[in-house]
């Protein structure tokens, strides 16, 4: 029996290969490459899981902003609320937060000590400001990446576990995949959708690595006394140093960090773990009952700190989903849209029509290069 061929193989099938996957297969026979046991293994399945307008800088809000009538309409968003939060010696920061945002779209406002305090009543005397972004709320991410999974099986596209890409050899009929357990697979496009593994896929492939950087988040989750009321806001500290949100009476902690790292299995570090609860307890008079759980999850950056999407300008048949930071669940809809549209050579439609591809392509790196004389 002659092997099955696919117009694109995407590598991994976390919420960046899911969503691509399902927005190409309509228009096209896709397989999917998933290296675990189970798609979401690694940073989709331990996302903070909150949408905001903000997260990812002004370059990453036209992706945001088209992407929350999507989740909105598919029910994966349920309202919460976002405050960024300083002291007196912040008060530039925050206003140069709201002036960076001027002429996007995002919707926030500025609050003082005793609108901060009505929102989150635990917090110190010094923390006095804040901004207020109405539009954040909590993500349900594993119905989005069931979504998107979903979609993908029920136009027959073909998702592969336990099939880590070890090769990559160009054929007549455009690549060859074999994976550490020696099956093989054939392809026009590979979709590199490898989060933490992009610039790795891209070295089997031999194309120029860009600069995909793993960095490690970790987060804790509390017991609290009083115990989290539900409705509380996400708070972000405006200097980056910690950010928390209540979860079914437990409050979610992150010291916000991006630790370099290689692309592995994360796991939390107890000097972060302390770092955290020890910068928690100068912020808010909570008092900490007990740990229940800690975790660390990887999520990768492009040297720009902006998504890149799309072919590949050096190596044919080789497309790029990827660099997609702390954002890429929260943009899944627009972005997946979006690279599919590209990566088949469509126009714009409703979803994608106020976004500009040309900032997210991977040619920005490889005319940098040739600038520099790279």
């Amino acid at each position: 029996m002659a092997r099955a061929h696919y117009d694109f193989a995407v590598i991994g099938a976390g919420m960046a290969g899911a969503s691509i996957a399902a927005e190409l297969a309509p228009h096209a026979s896709v397989l999917v490459l998933e290296a675990e046991d189970a798609p979401g293994y690694h940073s989709t399945g331990r996302s903070a899981a909150f949408w905001e307008e903000c997260y990812g800088g002004p370059g990453v809000v036209p992706l945001t902003l088209a992407s929350g009538n999507y989740l909105r309409e598919h029910g994966f968003l349920s309202p919460r609320g976002a405050l960024y939060v300083g002291r007196h010696q912040d008060r530039g920061k925050l206003d140069a937060f709201v002036e960076s945002f001027s002429g996007t779209g995002v919707t926030i406002q500025r609050l003082g000590r005793e609108e901060l305090t009505q929102r989150v009543p635990h917090m110190r005397e010094e923390w006095c400001d804040a901004i207020w972004e109405p539009a954040c709320a909590d993500i349900d991410v594993a119905g989005l990446h069931q979504h998107y999974l979903k979609a993908v099986k029920q136009v027959g596209a073909k998702i592969v576990c336990r099939a880590r890409v070890a090769l990559l050899n160009r054929t007549a009929e455009g690549w060859e995949a074999i994976t550490e357990r020696g099956d093989s697979y054939s392809a026009t496009t590979i979709v590199n959708a490898a989060g933490a593994w992009a610039d790795s896929v891209a070295r089997l492939a031999g194309a120029r690595p860009l600069g995909i950087d793993p960095k490690r988040r970790t987060v804790v989750q509390l017991r609290v006394s009083p115990e989290a009321v539900s409705d509380q806001p996400l708070v972000l500290d405006i200097n980056g140093a910690f950010y928390f949100k209540p979860d079914n009476g437990r409050l979610w902690l992150s010291p916000h960090d991006e630790v370099p790292t290689e692309a592995c299995d994360a796991s939390p570090e107890e000097i972060d773990v302390a770092r955290v609860i020890d910068r928690f307890q100068q912020v808010t008079d909570w008092d900490i009952e007990a740990v229940e759980r800690r975790w660390a999850g990887l999520r990768s950056f492009a040297p720009d700190r902006l998504p890149v999407y799309g072919p590949d300008p050096e190596m044919s048949g080789f497309a790029w989903f990827a660099g997609q930071g702390g954002f890429g669940i929260q943009t899944a809809p627009a972005a997946a849209r979006l690279g599919a549209q590209i990566m088949l050579g469509q126009g714009a439609d409703e979803l994608t029509s106020q976004i500009d591809r040309a900032v997210y392509s991977p040619s920005r790196f490889h005319e940098a290069a040739i600038l520099a004389g790279g």
